[in-house]
């Protein structure tokens, strides 16, 4: 080593060198504690969080993992005097669940795949429009037997016995009815399925 002064916070290549050389073994020995750690405290401390996830397994494995990280960065809290180091992770967890719940209040709610399919599209206005007009526009081109069938059955939600009832027909009658007006508007409307 040269004798030569360096500058006030300056340091030596050497001196770097080994300096870097001591983060190295801290890092490695940093990943052998947090190993051991978790053989020792990771069951247990996934339980822990499965409860303040009430359940979520994906969810508690991500908190552990990220108290896992707490404790790598900080090899100090490792290095204490204490008999077991399980109060500390589990009151990190417990911080990082609290901190995690409270970021995801705040964000806006999640839009779950179920809710989406069962809500209908949202279509255009005018496509709507256009489309009542065809219907409107096909339904007048029926006889008014077949159109007062399809009111009742269709519009009014009736039943096939309660439509007969209301117009005085059999129900066989309503029955034919709704089938030739069905066929009578997929001919006019064409370009629509059912």
């Amino acid at each position: 080593m040269s004798n030569t002064a360096l500058p006030h916070g300056s340091t030596s290549p050497e001196q770097e060198e080994q300096s870097a050389r001591a983060d190295e073994r801290a890092a490695h020995l940093g990943e052998e504690a947090v190993a051991r750690l978790k053989a020792e405290h990771g069951r247990a401390l996934h339980s822990f969080l499965l409860g303040l996830t009430f359940g979520d397994r994906q969810r508690a494995e991500d908190l552990a993992q990220e108290t896992f990280v707490r404790a790598w960065r900080h090899p100090e809290a490792l290095e204490s005097d204490h008999a077991s180091m399980r109060p500390w992770l589990f009151t990190v967890a417990r911080r990082i669940a609290i901190d995690a719940r409270r970021a995801r209040l705040a964000r806006p709610q999640e839009v779950q795949d179920d809710l989406l399919a069962s809500r209908p599209a949202a279509g255009d206005q005018a496509e709507r429009a256009s489309t009542r007009l065809d219907v409107r526009r096909a339904l007048t081109g029926l006889s008014a037997e077949h159109r007062a069938v399809l009111v009742q059955v269709y519009f009014r939600g009736l039943s096939v016995a309660e439509a007969a009832r209301v117009l005085g027909v059999p129900e066989g009658t309503v029955k034919s009815r709704t089938y030739y007006a069905l066929r009578a508007l997929r001919t006019a409307l064409p370009g629509y399925s059912a």
